[in-house]
């Protein structure tokens, strides 16, 4: 069985400082990572889909975390034709992007050179992460083994994990739109990505096992979700590994999936029954890859957190009939 690695969606939230999940001594942001790094060994980043980040802010997570760490980018909203603000490009794209002054672009609105400025800042902005292996404090402080996860990073080591591009609900299986990934995906080599749907046309009974070849032939991590059902979002909850990483992001099943409230889209928490079934789950997942990734995306509160911890444990227990 290869490795199984549990994260959450990020670390900052003001609902998780909140909460009181980090000790009193962890008031900085800096403090507050390096806390969570002793307790996971991956975090998603999704303040990256929102905005272009910065070179300097790649660097400081990358001194903060031990060798081993693994941080999962979230592709910036241009980029997986969703709307962008334009006040999240650079101030020298602006122009560029909205001549007509609007005040959200998409891809399909904006010059290539504008895209393609927009990607070089993306990437070049994550170069920290990418030769980082050795950086960061020499304990872990987690059962975690330190060695840089297979398949998810470049050759050669470092904390820069998968690109994760999530691709809107109007993005439905087409020629096209797998052109459009295998593009994404030689745009961001040696890196690499994953891919999450949120179309439902990828994975129905007709088109599910054309989408996992599709991504299978070409190497492409397929995102697996656990997610409300019932929507034109939705996708089911199937497990399979497409390569030698897998990726699973748990959304939890709130009943306000469509709220416009994060707090209420994602206010969900797992009970221990659910848990030990996904631990069950995974273990069976991750007998086909190399490693397997589990992401918390129900951020409210400390309840990804929590979960995160929980299923953890469950993963170490032996498994049932071992």
């Amino acid at each position: 069985m290869g490795q199984i690695r549990v994260g959450t969606a990020g670390w900052t939230d003001r609902s998780l400082i909140a909460a009181g999940w980090y000790p009193a001594e962890a008031r900085t942001p800096e403090q507050r990572l390096r806390y969570y790094a002793s307790q996971f060994p991956l975090v998603e980043v999704d303040a990256t889909y929102y905005a272009l980040p910065a070179e300097q802010t790649a660097r400081a997570w990358a001194e903060r975390t031990p060798a081993g760490f693994t941080f999962n980018i979230k592709a910036f909203s241009l980029f997986t034709q969703h709307p962008t603000p334009v006040r999240a490009l650079p101030a020298g794209l602006r122009d560029a992007a909205a001549p007509a002054g609007k005040d959200r672009v998409y891809l399909k609105d904006v010059a290539p050179a504008v895209a393609e400025a927009a990607w070089d800042r993306f990437l070049a902005a994550l170069e920290p992460l990418r030769g980082s292996a050795e950086s960061g404090a020499s304990e872990s402080g987690t059962s975690e083994p330190e060695a840089s996860e297979p398949g998810a990073s470049e050759p050669g080591g470092g904390k820069l994990g998968a690109i994760l591009f999530q691709f809107p609900p109007w993005f439905p299986i087409s020629r096209a739109n797998k052109e459009y990934i295998l593009a994404c995906a030689r745009r961001v080599a040696p890196r690499r990505i994953c891919v999450e749907f949120r179309n439902r046309t990828w994975m129905t009974e007709d088109n599910q096992r054309e989408t996992l070849d599709f991504l299978a032939a070409n190497e492409l991590p397929y995102v697996c979700v656990d997610m409300p059902q019932g929507y034109p979002s939705s996708i089911p909850p199937v497990l399979a590994a497409t390569s030698d990483l897998a990726v699973v992001r748990m959304h939890g099943h709130s009943k306000a999936w469509t709220s416009k409230d994060i707090a209420e889209k994602f206010g969900y928490r797992y009970g221990n029954d659910e848990l030990t079934g996904w631990a069950d789950r995974l273990r069976g997942l991750a007998g086909q890859a190399d490693v397997t990734q589990v992401v918390f995306n129900n951020c409210y509160r400390d309840w990804a957190h929590v979960n995160a911890q929980q299923l953890t444990e469950l993963l170490a227990a032996p498994a049932p009939g071992a």
